[in-house]
């Protein structure tokens, strides 16, 4: 059987059930498995688990996996869902565990780092590029807003590679299993805030933050998101009011004017943001 673009069906092997080991599964879990295809890691998880819910795209795949349980104890304990995840809603759930379709891996993570409440752990698989983005840091050439976003809101690892000979057809890529932890409690700053200004500092990370944040279209974005503030904090704004004399004045105060997005950390970007917010800018 073929796998649907963008997804290589696992083969039963030492492998597959690494990746579940990984996730060092209770008898007590409840897990969330995205893209189970015919269910070679379904079955090892639902050895371990109380109960699994697995969300698959393809009715075809959905009835392979749905019969390879049939009439069987585990029968009971999974749940199929047939549908696209980044359009599902889902049920609560401890730990996930997915061998990812290649073209919803952010759409993935950012979905999981946004559910309520917070899941354990997941122990998810990607091609081998996109999952070394998501582990890098500060001053590694993979270093970028993906990075730093995830790293906001979870601990990352890899955990292993995952050779193209264990995949039926043999993808063109190697992949690698990581691990999320998210941060709990999550910080205290909005998503859409921290991903706007990572998004300024990345466009070009080498460059200092001061010569990314001189561009026209971003302090026209700026001053139109602080007049809207001050309207709302009834603050009356100068005659004389300059926006590149403010951001100026900011970027100085904060001390990181001369640094590059290439080496700061998810702290450093915190605190600057701080900076932002204590003037009245914001990003969105």
């Amino acid at each position: 059987m073929l796998a649907r673009p963008g997804q290589a069906l696992t083969t039963p092997s030492s492998m597959a059930q690494g990746i579940v080991d990984k996730a060092n599964l209770r008898s007590s879990d409840m897990v969330l498995e995205v893209g189970p295809g015919t269910g070679n890691l379904t079955v090892r998880i639902l050895e371990k688990c109380k109960h699994c819910t697995a969300v698959e795209m393809d009715p075809r795949m959905a009835a392979e996996l749905s019969k390879r349980v049939q009439g069987k104890p585990e029968q009971k304990k999974l749940d199929i869902i047939v549908g696209d995840f980044v359009k599902t809603d889902l049920p609560y759930f401890d730990v996930c565990i997915s061998n990812t379709p290649y073209q919803i891996s952010s759409p993935l993570v950012f979905k999981l780092l946004s559910q309520r409440p917070i899941f354990r752990v997941a122990i998810l698989m990607f091609q081998r590029e996109f999952a070394m983005r998501l582990v890098a840091r500060p001053g590694d050439s993979l270093w970028n807003r993906l990075s730093a976003n995830v790293q906001l809101y979870a601990k990352v690892d890899h955990v292993m590679k995952v050779g193209r000979n264990n995949f039926r057809p043999p993808p063109q890529v190697e992949s690698s299993v990581v691990r999320i932890c998210p941060i709990d409690p999550p910080p205290p700053v909005a998503f859409a805030e921290f991903d706007g200004l990572t998004r300024i500092l990345f466009s070009r990370k080498n460059k200092i933050v001061r010569s990314n944040f001189q561009s026209k279209g971003i302090e026209q974005m700026l001053e139109a998101n602080y007049k809207a503030w001050c309207a709302q904090q009834e603050k009356i704004i100068d005659d004389d009011f300059d926006m590149s004399v403010l951001l100026a004045q900011v970027l100085e105060e904060s001390g990181f004017a001369e640094h590059r997005a290439s080496k700061m950390d998810v702290d450093d970007f915190l605190k600057l943001l701080t900076h932002f917010h204590k003037h009245g800018l914001h990003f969105a």
